[in-house]
């Protein structure tokens, strides 16, 4: 599938858009304490995000395992984006599927808590990258 620029460029604030009201969510479910949901919309917000930075340089990915292999490859690798930056993105893949299909596993504050604000900020930083390539 072929996008126009326009096109592209809508996609891309689209999915920065669903990243931003995903996150949005985390402090509601923070507050309900509520760790395997927050743990979830931590990756799902962060997912958004790097989907939006991989459409805009296009890249098509079907997969979640594929946005992530893309993401490791072509920003992590290279040196665009610190390899603590994919260590996140593991570690909140990992607590989502946990959490969200191991009925014997219950997310933790102290496992969830350190996350959210580098979950932020990563996602702050990839709408950054966004807008530098478009200057």
């Amino acid at each position: 599938m072929s996008l126009s620029d326009e096109e592209r460029r809508i996609i891309v604030g689209l999915e920065y858009e669903k990243a931003c009201k995903t996150i949005e969510k985390v402090t509601e479910y923070q507050a309900l304490r509520h760790w395997d949901t927050v743990a979830n919309r931590l990756y799902y917000a962060l997912f958004h995000a790097v989907n939006a930075l991989l459409i805009n340089d296009g890249h098509i990915v079907n997969t979640h395992r594929g946005v992530i292999s893309v993401f490791g490859n072509d920003y992590i690798r290279t040196g665009i984006f610190p390899s603590k930056a994919g260590r996140l993105y593991s570690d909140l893949q990992t607590l989502r599927n946990n959490s969200d299909y191991n009925c014997s596993f219950n997310a933790t504050e102290e496992e969830i808590d350190p996350l959210i604000k580098p979950t932020k900020q990563l996602i702050e930083d990839i709408w950054k990258y966004i807008q530098s390539k478009e200057a």
